[in-house]
């Protein structure tokens, strides 16, 4: 197949999304397709193709070794001649993983990797897929939301809200990823500096409640019988698993399958599937659950649309664990795209 390789973009993702694409490249390179490369700069503009193939086959597999380039279109007149029988959006963070581009693919009417519109809006959304997660009583830490309305108009109060929670606290922006933007809270002076960090990000911010817990994160693949992978666990070298953690750090330990008892296995394999359909997911997404190390209670951390697909990736981990391999995975993605867009529901 002729794939679309969708890299980049204007977030503050930018980075990691062109090491992702490096990893998808090679996967479709050994499964037979043909890619065509398009790099998306952090103004959102298009480069051409010469440009999108030298970023993309430069090296490195840290976010710190992505190549600088400049676009010129305001979009790849690939997508518009029909030169293309997929898409794969290694896009992460906003405009990419939002829903923003995925609206895009389907005015164009092209199959794309991924969930939809709506799904990709909400996973992106942390307060309001906390809502949902609420509504449908699924275990989700305590939270209060801020915004940057409220926070000028009556820090103080807001400020009360949030320490009622008990200390220590995560501060995230609602909408961005890769632990862009989060600050552990374990004092009451340290609140004002991270709520105003994670304004620096979005104008909304989701303060939680923390829970001693161990991070497990389950890869969820298929549509109308999607399909859990083994767990795999997160040991942070940080306070939390930073974005330095994730990608700069060596420190953090990634395990893989995670050691837990079987029918701790078999819950948070329930667990991300039923999130998964409960958001509306389609074609993968990594589900992010704590579990709690006292009790041992499950709690639903936050659903990733577009997993990495670095060296250090845990979504193409545990499917390779799973007995999957990285041309098998995205050979099965590609089927999946095809098969929405013949048969959308």
């Amino acid at each position: 197949m002729k794939v679309a390789l969708i890299f980049g973009g204007r977030s503050g993702e930018h980075d990691v999304s062109i090491v992702s694409a490096r990893s998808v490249a090679t996967a479709l390179r050994n499964g037979g397709h043909e890619i065509l490369p398009m790099a998306i700069d952090r103004q959102g503009l298009w480069a051409n193709d010469i440009e999108s193939r030298r970023v993309l086959e430069g090296s490195g597999d840290r976010p710190d070794q992505a190549l600088t380039f400049t676009g010129e279109y305001r979009i790849d007149p690939r997508l518009l001649d029909n030169s293309c029988d997929v898409v794969f959006p290694s896009l992460h963070g906003p405009f990419g993983e939002d829903g923003a581009i995925q609206g895009l693919f389907e005015i164009l009417g092209l199959p794309y990797v991924g969930s939809g519109v709506a799904a990709s809006a909400l996973c992106m959304d942390k307060v309001r897929t906390k809502r949902i997660f609420e509504n449908d009583r699924l275990p989700t830490a305590p939270w209060v939301t801020v915004t940057s309305h409220a926070w000028r108009a009556d820090p103080e109060a807001l400020r009360r809200r949030a320490l009622d929670l008990g200390l220590p606290l995560f501060v995230k922006p609602s909408r961005m990823g890769s632990s862009v933007g989060i600050t552990k809270v374990i004092d009451t002076e340290s609140l004002d500096a991270a709520v105003e960090t994670a304004l620096r990000y979005d104008t909304t911010v989701l303060i939680e409640q923390g829970i001693e817990a161990r991070e497990i994160e389950v890869a969820v693949l298929g549509t109308t019988e999607p399909r859990a992978s083994v767990p795999g666990e997160i040991v942070p070298g940080d306070v939390f698993y930073s974005f330095e953690d994730k990608y700069l750090d060596a420190r953090c330990q990634l395990i893989a399958p995670a050691p837990l008892d079987t029918d701790t296995t078999e819950r948070v394999q329930r667990l991300a599937v039923e999130v998964f359909r409960l958001l509306g997911c389609e074609g993968m997404a990594r589900v992010d659950l704590f579990l709690e190390k006292s009790t041992g209670k499950i709690w639903v951390n936050e659903v990733n649309t577009i997993p990495g697909f670095t060296s250090i990736s845990m979504f193409p981990r545990l499917w390779s664990l799973s007995g999957l391999d990285s041309p098998g995975l995205l050979d099965e993605l590609l089927r999946l795209a095809i098969e929405r867009h013949n048969n959308p529901r």
